[in-house]
């Protein structure tokens, strides 16, 4: 089960539906920003 920190909740809630739902399918711990840049930047090397 994926975990969006309080602090970044507010940066997450501005991303678009598919791409929340990305990042919650993956079970990660998102802590802090840079968290959420590495996970995005993991999804866009995929479609890469």
């Amino acid at each position: 089960m994926s975990y969006i920190a309080p602090a970044v909740q507010a940066k997450f809630e501005t991303l678009s539906i598919d791409l929340k739902n990305e990042i919650l399918e993956r079970n990660v711990q998102i802590n802090t920003i840079y968290d959420l840049i590495h996970i995005l930047e993991e999804i866009v090397n995929e479609g890469s």
